[in-house]
């Protein structure tokens, strides 16, 4: 049975002028994911980023993954946050920028699921179309993956959230949930069957628990 598993970046530069870089500790959380899919003899047939440089970095972080060649799919990119955030959002926080920051993580993340739940009930275009984009992405992958081979798709926790709730078929209520919890390189694992997608296990995160669980971040 084929097998996709989902990695979400590692951790970004909140607050910072560019988000989009790997911190010291997201390059810990690669090296961490890299050393369990290896001891757990995950060697992918196909390894996939979205554009991002926090995407591509991760990905070159995981040593499992080095000898595989990594394919930019676009279409497992993240939803523009700043852009839900000064159309649906009701305060002026963006995701970059020292104002993230200081306001902190978990009242940032307040403030962005207020605008995600916003921006799903106006069910406008860009809504539309970031649930067509990753969905056409998954049915593109899922259909062609030959049996038994595994695939590795590194995105961010916006696409992994709509799979998980488009496979679960509660895209619009399980989205923001999905979303809020998901923890630097968790790994969601899907089967691919006979009858569709399966959810096998859903933002695992054990190779971050070691040591005492000082590599877990959700930012």
């Amino acid at each position: 049975m084929p097998t996709i598993h989902l990695v979400r970046h590692a951790q970004a530069s909140f607050g910072a002028a560019d988000y989009d870089v790997l911190s010291d500790r997201g390059h810990a959380q690669a090296a961490a994911l890299g050393r369990a899919l290896a001891e757990r003899g995950i060697v992918p047939d196909r390894v996939i980023c979205g554009p991002a440089r926090r995407h591509r970095d991760t990905a070159a972080g995981l040593p499992a993954l080095r000898d595989a060649a990594v394919e930019v799919d676009d279409r497992w990119d993240e939803y523009a946050a700043d852009d839900v955030l000064a159309r649906h959002g009701d305060t002026p926080l963006r995701l970059t920028g020292a104002g993230a920051a200081r306001a902190g993580s978990a009242e940032f993340q307040d403030v962005l699921d207020r605008a995600l739940r916003a921006w799903i009930a106006a069910g406008d275009e860009p809504w539309r179309a970031f649930v067509d984009r990753v969905q056409g992405a998954l049915t593109d992958l899922a259909g062609s993956l030959g049996r038994g081979e595994r695939a590795v798709v590194v995105t961010s926790g916006g696409p992994i959230a709509a799979v998980c709730g488009l496979v679960l078929d509660a895209l619009e209520q399980t989205f923001v949930a999905f979303n809020r919890v998901q923890v630097n390189t968790g790994v969601t694992t899907l089967a691919v069957g006979g009858r569709g997608l399966s959810l096998v296990t859903v933002n695992e995160h054990g190779h971050l628990l070691r040591d005492g669980g000082g590599l877990v971040t959700y930012r």
